[in-house]
């Protein structure tokens, strides 16, 4: 299964060139990140006051062509990898049919202490529930 974000580039999201400013492409996809996982069922809220949250590992990501100033952009975000302790999600960022950034990031489950700690059932069956390409 893929997600799909819609997100509109303001002016703030831009640089002097009136480009979308690198580092904006991170809060995008973490943005879509976090509605995947909402759409999942999953409530981080909750999940923090159990003393666990989600945090990123590792970021792979590739620059491939400008979105500008009020465009409509899309993030497409999937889950192909669980683990024990961590997912992968590759996230691209499209304008139409043309992609922009794409992303490869990994996901792992931290406890209070900063550790990292197996993925409780119940969240790993909420996150195994919105993709079919979900590794053992």
């Amino acid at each position: 299964m893929i997600h799909r974000w819609p997100i509109r580039v303001y002016y703030e999201d831009t640089d002097l060139a009136g480009i979308v400013y690198y580092a904006n492409y991170l809060r995008f996809i973490e943005r879509a990140r976090s509605e995947m996982v909402r759409a999942a069922g999953i409530d981080q809220t909750e999940m923090k006051a159990a003393g666990l949250v989600f945090a990123v590992r590792r970021v792979e990501a590739d620059y491939l062509s400008p979105a500008r100033y009020d465009d409509l952009i899309e993030v497409r975000t999937r889950l192909t990898g669980l683990k024990g302790a961590s997912f992968v999600m590759p996230q691209e960022v499209w304008r139409d049919e043309t992609l922009l950034f794409r992303a490869t990031v990994t996901v792992v489950v931290l406890t209070a202490e900063g550790r990292a700690t197996r993925l409780p059932a119940d969240i790993r069956a909420k996150i195994g529930s919105i993709t079919a390409d979900v590794s053992p």
